[in-house]
């Protein structure tokens, strides 16, 4: 753990340690650890799954125009170590100066898989480098926090306007009945627990929302981050942060912040007032998206069965670890519970459409 602590601190001329790494969470994308040493500390975010180098460049370009606006983010870092110091131990997927290193297989940990009991990222794992955040997790039903969220919606489309390139399929469509069924099957024949429920759940949730998901036109689309939920929100000592850039990209700006006020509302619990206190305040400071209709929540049901199913395909994969396919399990457990109902969204809906 001190090889890969100090290997990654000499990639991104941290300073001298000495340095250790702690485990601090989970999510399913990637691991995040704590680097700390030399009187500070950051998070190391390990990518469970591979990198796109270009969803990178994206982050990092999406995170500085947002910050020129005022919006409040962990910096990124860029790799700083000279060619020379880590030939033999570390590589970066581009030149100097980009975001995201790659640990060499012959350094560091020598699992060959990702790790999560403390021994610091795996060998051969690509790792992002930010800013450690001291803070609390945003409080949804602060009418403070709500109306920082609604500005902050507004900002991030100034930042990312101007985008042409149409949205990833992940935001835009959804499993057939076909892709549903067969992979229902092999949930049966793993005889995993929840097999039944998934198969109520394709009867039934999957169906009624998936008649809602289609693709987005090209007149609102924008550059943005396409995880905003109150879980990637740290209130810290200056006020609010935002979390977790790594999804951003092109989205319908309608749809998105359809999504935003269904969760930031509670989801299922229905909290429409706050749903409408975030789009008077993203309103009031110059949004331009509105909300008309289930149809505009299309990226949150495409998004909610995609989850299902690729946590359903993981859970079953013989090719990651077993550790990554009980966390895949639970997490369709979950996403269950919390499918969207579609009474709930239709209330918000009708309510943030009034506020104009």
């Amino acid at each position: 753990m001190h090889d890969t602590a100090d290997l990654i601190a000499e990639t991104y001329a941290l300073g001298a340690g000495p340095w250790t790494l702690t485990p601090v969470t989970r999510g399913a994308l990637g691991q995040i650890w704590k680097l700390s040493g030399n009187g500070s500390s950051w998070a190391v975010k390990e990518l469970l799954f591979g990198c796109d180098e270009n969803q990178v460049r994206r982050e990092a370009a999406l995170r500085e125009a947002s910050e020129r606006l005022g919006i409040a983010s962990p910096r990124l870092m860029p790799n700083r170590a000279n060619r020379a110091s880590r030939a033999s131990r570390a590589s970066t997927a581009d030149k100097e100066g980009t975001h995201v290193s790659r640990l060499d297989p012959g350094s560091g940990s020598a699992s060959g898989r990702p790790s999560t009991s403390g021994s610091g990222p795996s060998a051969g794992s690509h790792i992002k480098v930010y800013d450690w955040i001291e803070g609390t997790r945003a409080d949804a039903s602060d009418p403070d926090v709500l109306d920082w969220f609604g500005r902050t919606m507004a900002l991030l489309y100034r930042a990312g306007e101007g985008e042409s390139e149409l949205p990833d399929a992940w935001y835009e469509r959804c499993p057939q009945d076909a892709e549903w069924e067969d992979l229902h099957g092999k949930v049966l024949r793993a005889g995993l627990p929840w097999a039944d429920a998934l198969g109520r759940f394709i009867a039934t949730s999957a169906r009624e929302l998936a008649h809602w998901v289609t693709p987005s036109g090209p007149g609102d689309l924008v550059t943005s981050h396409l995880d905003l939920q109150p879980q990637n929100v740290l209130v810290g000592p200056s006020g609010p942060v935002l979390l977790d850039w790594d999804n951003a990209g092109s989205v319908s700006a309608e749809r998105e912040l359809a999504r935003a006020l269904f969760v930031w509302s509670g989801g299922n619990e229905g909290h429409v007032e706050a749903g409408v206190r975030v789009a008077r305040a993203y309103r009031n400071a110059g949004g331009r998206a509105v909300v008309q209709g289930p149809q505009s929540f299309s990226m949150l049901f495409a998004t909610d069965l995609n989850y299902v199913y690729v946590q359903a395909e993981c859970a079953i994969d013989p090719t990651v670890t077993a550790e990554q396919r009980e966390f895949a399990s639970g997490q369709v457990v979950a996403a269950l519970g919390r499918v969207p109902d579609l009474g709930v969204v239709a209330r918000l809906s009708a309510a943030v459409e009034r506020v104009g």
